[in-house]
C-alpha cells in the first residue's frame, strides 16, 4: 500500500457560541483537514488544529509545511510504517507538531481501513468501555458560568472543567460560584491556560479554593516554568495537571525528572500524533502518572482520533474531546452519547465524513501528487 495523493483544505468550524479562554477569544476555530487516497483507492483523514500560543504554529504557517514539505514528503510512502514516517517527517520539519499530527490521523484512519479494524486495535485494543464528557464552561462571569453548569447538570454533565485565567480574585470568585451552583458531588477541574504565570499568583489563590474540593488545577503557570510547577504541587493540597507544558518527550522527561505534576494532559495537536502519544503515554504510565487526552477544539476527525488513543490505555482516566459539540456545523459525524462517549468497532477513525459540508466550509485548498 502507497499514498497516491494527499489534498489539504484549509477550514474554519463555526462555533456556537465564542470560545472563551485566558489568552485568546474564539469566533470559529481555523483548521486543516488532509485527504489522504492511496494507490489501491482507500481514503484516510487527518487534521491539524494550531495554535501559536502554545506550538508556535499558526492556521497558515501548517498549511504552508503541509502543501510544500510533508504531503510531498509522504507522497508515495507506506502508510503502516509509523515509526519511519515519522522519522522522516523530524528529519525534514523540525517541531511542527500539529502539521505533522495530520499526517499520522490520516495514517492511521487508511491502514485501520485497510484492515478492517478500528484505530484503537492497531494500539494495543480497547481498554475503556465508555468515557464521561466533561461540559468546558468559557470564561465568564461568576453568574453565568454558574448557570451554565447548572443548566448542563441537569443535562446529565456531572463534571466541569472551568476555563479561568485572568484576574486572580475574580477567578476565585467564579470558581467558588460555580462550587454553589451545582454542589459537593460534581467534579470541578480548573484550568488556568498559563494565566496566574508564576507559582506566587498560584499558591494565593489555591488557598483562598482549599475547600472548594477541585479534581485538579491545570496549568496554572506559564509553560516552561517546571519550578513553579514544582513548587505549587509542593504546596498546595490539589492535584496538579500539566497542559501546555507538555508537548514532547523532552518535556516528559523534564516533568518526571522534577516530579513536577500529578496529571499530564496529551493532546495529538502538540506531540505530533497518535503514534508520539503512545510514547507519552507510555513514559507516563512507567512514571506513575496519569493522562488526559485533550484538544485544541477539533473537528470529528480530529476528537476520533483522541478517542482511539485514550479508549486503548489505562493510564488515561479522562479524556477532553469536546470539539464537535461546540460546532454549528461539523465535517464528521462523531456520536456522543451526552454525557458519555463510546466508540463504534467500524474500521479506521470510525466516522464518515461529508465532502460538501468541508468543500463548504474550505477558505482554500491544494491537491499533492507525484
Amino acid at each position: 500500500m502507497k499514498i497516491k495523493e494527499i489534498d489539504i483544505y484549509a477550514i474554519r468550524l463555526p462555533l456556537v457560541d465564542p470560545f472563551i479562554i485566558s489568552y485568546h477569544t474564539y469566533d470559529d476555530m481555523p483548521s486543516i483537514i488532509v485527504k489522504l487516497t492511496t494507490e489501491d483507492g482507500l481514503v484516510g483523514y487527518g487534521e491539524a488544529v494550531a495554535d501559536e500560543h502554545v506550538t508556535g504554529e499558526t492556521w497558515e504557517s501548517t498549511y504552508a509545511i503541509l502543501q510544500h514539505t510533508l504531503a510531498p514528503l509522504l507522497i508515495g510512502e507506506n502508510p503502516m510504517e509509523f515509526e519511519r514516517l515519522h522519522e522522516k517527517m523530524d528529519k525534514a520539519v523540525y517541531h511542527a507538531p500539529a502539521a505533522k499530527a495530520a499526517m499520522d490521523i490520516a495514517c492511521y484512519d487508511v491502514v485501520g481501513k485497510k484492515l478492517g479494524v478500528p484505530v484503537y486495535q492497531l494500539l494495543g485494543g480497547r481498554y475503556h468501555e465508555k468515557f464521561p464528557i466533561t461540559h468546558v464552561l468559557s470564561i465568564g462571569t461568576p453568574e453565568s458560568m454558574a448557570e451554565e453548569a447548572e443548566k448542563r447538570m441537569k443535562e446529565g454533565y456531572s463534571s466541569f472543567k472551568m476555563k479561568v485565567g485572568t484576574e486572580i480574585q475574580a477567578d476565585v470568585k467564579r470558581i467558588q460560584a460555580v462550587r454553589a451552583k451545582v454542589g459537593d458531588d460534581i467534579a470541578i477541574r480548573v484550568d488556568v491556560n498559563q494565566g496566574w504565570k508564576n507559582s506566587a499568583n498560584t499558591i494565593t489563590a489555591m488557598r483562598q479554593l482549599e475547600d472548594a474540593g477541585l479534581d485538579w488545577l491545570e496549568q496554572p503557570v506559564v509553560a516552561d516554568d517546571f519550578n513553579g510547577m514544582v513548587e505549587v504541587k509542593a504546596k498546595t493540597s490539589t492535584p496538579l495537571m500539566m497542559d501546555e507544558g507538555l508537548r514532547g518527550f523532552r518535556d516528559m522527561r523534564e516533568l518526571i525528572e522534577k516530579n513536577a505534576a500529578h496529571k499530564v494532559n496529551i493532546k495529538l495537536m502538540k506531540c505530533g500524533g497518535i503514534y508520539p502519544a503512545m510514547k507519552l503515554a507510555h513514559m507516563a504510565e512507567m512514571a506513575g502518572i496519569e493522562c488526559q487526552i485533550g484538544s485544541m477544539v477539533e473537528s470529528s476527525i480530529g476528537s476520533a482520533a483522541g478517542f482511539h488513543v485514550a479508549f486503548s490505555k489505562k493510564a488515561f482516566t479522562s479524556v477532553e474531546l469536546t470539539g464537535p459539540l461546540k460546532f454549528s456545523k461539523d465535517v464528521g459525524n462523531l456520536h456522543y452519547d451526552v454525557p458519555f462517549i463510546k466508540l463504534n468497532e467500524r474500521p479506521g477513525l470510525g466516522i464518515d465524513v461529508d465532502e460538501t459540508v468541508l468543500l463548504e466550509l474550505t477558505e482554500f485548498s491544494t491537491k499533492v501528487t507525484k
